[in-house]
């Protein structure tokens, strides 16, 4: 059985994993292979800086990407990219 601390960890996860624009900023910034600018990421989803930024805090929050701050800029990079392609995989499997 999970203790309450391992279930509090996997549900941060899952919970930003839940969500369609957070897995698409993952996709963006993996497939980019380099760090990239939220500008970037934002510019690519159409979407407003700050509510790109709140999606990137909860995604650096469950671990699944490091921010870095390249003068006045942000810069992403992913983190557990194959532990995240293999959750979207089974999900896959799951969902059909």
């Amino acid at each position: 059985m999970y203790d309450e601390k391992e279930i509090s960890r996997v549900s941060i996860v899952f919970a930003a994993l839940s969500n369609p624009t957070r897995l698409k900023i993952l996709s963006i910034i993996r497939e980019t292979k380099k760090p990239l600018h939220i500008k970037a990421v934002a510019d690519t989803l159409k979407m407003d800086y700050g509510a790109v930024y709140r999606h990137v805090t909860v995604l650096k929050k469950a671990s699944l990407l490091q921010i870095f701050e390249v003068g006045r800029s942000r810069v992403l990079s992913p983190l557990h990219v194959e532990a995240v392609e293999q959750l979207v995989q089974q999900a896959n499997i799951v969902a059909k």
